[in-house]
Parts: C-alpha cells; sequence; structure tokens
C-alpha cells in the first residue's frame, strides 16, 4: 500500500470527514509502520500546527482505529482493552468483588442508611471506569468528578462531627467468614499480579529511579525515552524500589520488571496488614478483619495492584501515621514520608501537626511538647532524605521535573481538563477551597480519634484530587483505606458503646456487650 492510498482510506473515515469539515486547510501525513501498516495524521493549519486526527490502516487496507479530539494525544484514553490492569477489568473478576464488598454490610432491613450510599458512592468509580474503558469521556468524568465530591462531602461531615452515633454495623455473615474470605483474596490478588499484572509507566519509573540511585546517579534527569517523565515523583518512592531492584535488577528495557510487581504486592500487603492493626486498635480483630477485607474486596485496589502500580506506597504510610498517632515523632515521621514519596499527601501535614493539640484536658505544656516532637519527625525525614539524595541531586532539576512539572500537567481525565479553559475560574475556587480545607484541619476538629484522623485524610485527598487537572483512578488508592476506616469503623464503635441490641461485631448474639474504661 502507497502513502496516496492510505491517506485516501483515512480521508474516507467520520472521523476525517468531521475534521476536514471544521478544518477545511488541514494537511494530511501518512507514516509506514512495521508489517505494512500505516497511521495517517490530520493536521490544521497555523503557525503551530496541532493533530486533531488519527487512523490507522492495516496492510489490507482495513481502518482499525480512527480517533479526533483528546484521543489523538492521549492514547491511555482509547480505551485499548487490559491496558491498566489488565484482566481484572473482566466483568467476570470485577463484577464478583464489587458484590463481595457490599453484600457483607448491607443491612437489608434498613436499606436508606448512609453507610450503604456511602459504599455505593466507592462502586460508583467502577460506572465511571466502564465509559472510560469504552472511550467514552464525555460520561467517564463528570461521574468520577461528581463522586470525589460525594466523598469529600461525607468525609468532611463525618471527621467535622466525632461524637455523631451512626446505627450499628450489622455484618450479613460471621466476621470470621469474612477472614477466610478475605485470606483467599489475598491469595487471589498475589496470583493474578504474577500470572497476569502488568507494569504501567509510574512502575517502571520506580525501577528506573531505584536502578540511578543505586549507581550513584542523578535521579532527576535524564530518563530513558519511553518514560521521559518519570522522574517527577518524590525522592523516597525511588528509595523503596531499591531493595527489590537489588534483588530483580533492570535489565535497561520496559520488559516484565519483576522488581515493580514485587514492590505492588508488598505495598497492597502491608496496606491490608495496616487496616487489621488499625481496626484492632479501634475495636478488636473482628474490626481489623473488616476493614482488611474490605481493603481486599474493593476492585480498585486490585486495579491498582495488577497494574504495577506505586499509588498504594503514600496510602501505606499515611495509614502507618494514624495507626502510631498517639507517637508525634513517629506521626511527624510517617506524614513527610508520604508526601516525599507522591507530593499530595503533604496537604495532610497541618491535619497530623494539629494531632492532640487542641485537647484541653492536656497540659499547655505537654501539648507543645507533642507538637515539637512532631517537627522533630518531620524535621528527622527531611535531613535523612537530603543527606542520602542532596550529593546527586541539582535543586533546579528536581523542582523543575517534580512539582513544576506537576503544577502544568493537563489530562482529560478531569471536568478541568475535559472541558477546558472555561472552567477554569471554578477550578481556582475549588483550588483554594482546598488550600484552606488543608490549613484549617491544623485547627478543627480539636477532638481527634483514629475515626477522625481518617475522615480528614480522606476528604483532603479527595479534595486534593478533585482540584487537580490531571486525575486518574489509580489516586482512588490515596483515599479508599480511609473512607473505608471512617465508613465502618464508625457505626462498629457506636454499636459497641450504645449497647448494640442487635449482634455487635465479633460478639456473639447472647453475649452482652462489654463495659468498662476500655468500651469506647
Amino acid at each position: 500500500m502507497t502513502s496516496d492510498r492510505a491517506e485516501a482510506i483515512a480521508d474516507k473515515t467520520s472521523v476525517f470527514i468531521e475534521q476536514r469539515r471544521e478544518n477545511p486547510r488541514a494537511s494530511i501525513s501518512a507514516v509506514r509502520k512495521a508489517g505494512g501498516s500505516w497511521e495517517v495524521s490530520l493536521f490544521s493549519k497555523g503557525q503551530e500546527p496541532k493533530q486533531i486526527a488519527l487512523a490507522k490502516i492495516a496492510a489490507d487496507g482495513k481502518v482499525t482505529e480512527a480517533w479526533s479530539g483528546f484521543q489523538v494525544a492521549w492514547s491511555m484514553a482509547r480505551g485499548y482493552p487490559g491496558a491498566f490492569g489488565r484482566s481484572v477489568n473482566s466483568p467476570w473478576i470485577w463484577i464478583p468483588l464489587c458484590v463481595a464488598f457490599l453484600v457483607p454490610f448491607f443491612d437489608w432491613r434498613k436499606p436508606l442508611r448512609w453507610l450503604h450510599f456511602d459504599l455505593l458512592a466507592l462502586l460508583g468509580f467502577s460506572l465511571s471506569l466502564a465509559f472510560f474503558n469504552d472511550a467514552n469521556l464525555a460520561v467517564s468524568v463528570p461521574i468520577s468528578s461528581a463522586l470525589l465530591a460525594w466523598l469529600v462531602a461525607r468525609l468532611l461531615a463525618i471527621g467535622l462531627r466525632p461524637g455523631a452515633r451512626p446505627p450499628p454495623l450489622r455484618l450479613l455473615v460471621p466476621w470470621r467468614w469474612l477472614a477466610v474470605i478475605g485470606l483467599f483474596l489475598l491469595g487471589f490478588r498475589a496470583g493474578l499480579n504474577i500470572v497476569d499484572g502488568n507494569v504501567i509507566d509510574v512502575g517502571y519509573a520506580g525501577v528506573i529511579g531505584a536502578d540511578k540511585f543505586s549507581h550513584g546517579r542523578e535521579i532527576y534527569g535524564g530518563f530513558p525515552f519511553d518514560n521521559g517523565s518519570g522522574d517527577t515523583y518524590g525522592p523516597l518512592l525511588y528509595l523503596l524500589y531499591v531493595p527489590f531492584e537489588w534483588i530483580w535488577p533492570w535489565q535497561g528495557t520496559w520488559d516484565d520488571l519483576p522488581s515493580a510487581h514485587a514492590v505492588a504486592g508488598f505495598v497492597d500487603v502491608a496496606c491490608t496488614a495496616l487496616l487489621f492493626l488499625i481496626g484492632r486498635r479501634l475495636r478488636d480483630n473482628a474490626l481489623g478483619v473488616v476493614l482488611a477485607y474490605a481493603w481486599l474486596a474493593f476492585p480498585f485496589t486490585v486495579y491498582v495492584t495488577n497494574s504495577g502500580s506505586n499509588d498504594a506506597i503514600p496510602a501505606a504510610l499515611v495509614l502507618a501515621a494514624i495507626w502510631l498517632h498517639r507517637q508525634p515523632v513517629a506521626r511527624g515521621a510517617l506524614s513527610v514520608a508520604a508526601g516525599l514519596t507522591k507530593f499530595a499527601p503533604l496537604a495532610l501535614l497541618p491535619l497530623f501537626a494539629g494531632d492532640g493539640l487542641w485537647d484541653s484536658a492536656v497540659p499547655r505544656s505537654k501539648r507543645l511538647r507533642r507538637l515539637a516532637a512532631y517537627c522533630l519527625g518531620v524535621l528527622l525525614v527531611l535531613v535523612f532524605t537530603a543527606a542520602i539524595f542532596a550529593p546527586t541531586t541539582d535543586p533546579k532539576s528536581f523542582w523543575d521535573q517534580t512539582l513544576g512539572y506537576q503544577f502544568g500537567r493537563e489530562a482529560p481525565f478531569s471536568v478541568w481538563g475535559y472541558y477546558g479553559g472555561g472552567w477554569a475560574t471554578a477550578q481556582k475556587l475549588v483550588q483554594g477551597a482546598t488550600i484552606l480545607l488543608a490549613l484549617a484541619a491544623f485547627f478543627i476538629p480539636r477532638r481527634r480519634s483514629i475515626i477522625t484522623l481518617a475522615a480528614m485524610s480522606g476528604a483532603i485527598m479527595a479534595a486534593v484530587q478533585l482540584s487537580a487537572t490531571y486525575w486518574f483512578y489509580l489516586y482512588l488508592a490515596w483515599v479508599i483505606p480511609f473512607a473505608l476506616i471512617a465508613f465502618l469503623g464508625r457505626p462498629a464503635l457506636t454499636g459497641l458503646r450504645e449497647g448494640w441490641p442487635e449482634r455487635p461485631v465479633g460478639v456473639a448474639r447472647s453475649t452482652p456487650p462489654a463495659a468498662g474504661p476500655g468500651s469506647g
């Protein structure tokens, strides 16, 4: 097939006809690919020509793809099957996970509970993803943005009302059954990651950065052409990959990348374990199993792991900070460490700094010592990071490749990127409100517990995502664990304090609720 023939075939597609009608002076160009196929592009006229349409022609003359709009520049918006997570997107896997996530916590006698709406809102991102996988951004983008706004509102309502008592959590099946199913899900996720997982660019970036660090080279700048913007993350993210990259060294290409699979699996297990420990600290083993099971059953957490993504890393560090929130040095160290992996969790620093600072029952001098200990934890991590990375890091390159790059990042997966400049004022208002929320979290709520910390963390992280131009489904990992603690942990505690007239989590029907100073 000649280039003229490929261009003639592309010009007969509806996409090219429509773009020709809107851009009469557009120019066309064809490039031959391997196997005799062709890629035909249509460019607008002007001082800065822009690619406005793309068609792929097979060697036999069949049009295999034709795109316009955002799908021209963004191949990830074209709905290629399995591009993220591979077989996890199959209805035979995704729908059973949705059922397993919702049904054990659904109270059929009281269907109109806030808990049900909250869990359905989390599952609602599945509908948005379905349209995204079908390359229909016009539907997927509004759904995901509306659900993020819902999460901000609901988690704020929980975080700012620490004394509210929702109806008790009632399990449809015994919690020990959930423990058994959860162990199966843990093995299933690990096996799926090994057998059918892929590694997207973010996981690949972690491996490259770890290799550069191990060989004493500067991380920021000079990434290979197939992942040119992979040096946009915090330095501690690359450091986490180092021990895994030592075991499974990078071979210099974007191959199967076993070290990235290992990191994704390790962090997934860490989040599961931390949710169990947090639930156990809140109440008992039963609540720990409930929170861990919810993480394992929620399909988007499998989506993250099976994509070889690094987006659960900051979530694990923030979970550790919540678990150890009574130890201010550890809380400060872990919260800033989360922000030095992916920068969004830096918005949580005021929230964790204010933990325990406004408790009037504690002497003022002790509260100030807590704040000083928190700042010490933050400082120790900053000094540690600087000592390791400063010798091979140019400050200007660091800024340009990380925050400087992120602030100017565009994408069509949020309402701000999809609908363009007409929403610029609204976006600035949302961004301003997000900054005010993050700063106000230093002062409110004054009464804080694991539930309020988790709820406020989830609200702030959801607000950060809602205000950003660049958003993707993998970022839900920054919100999911905190939402699970707030949505499922609070009803369990309420039931225990109120005497739980029905069957509480982990307590037999004939057993009276525990009493005593630790019952809260």
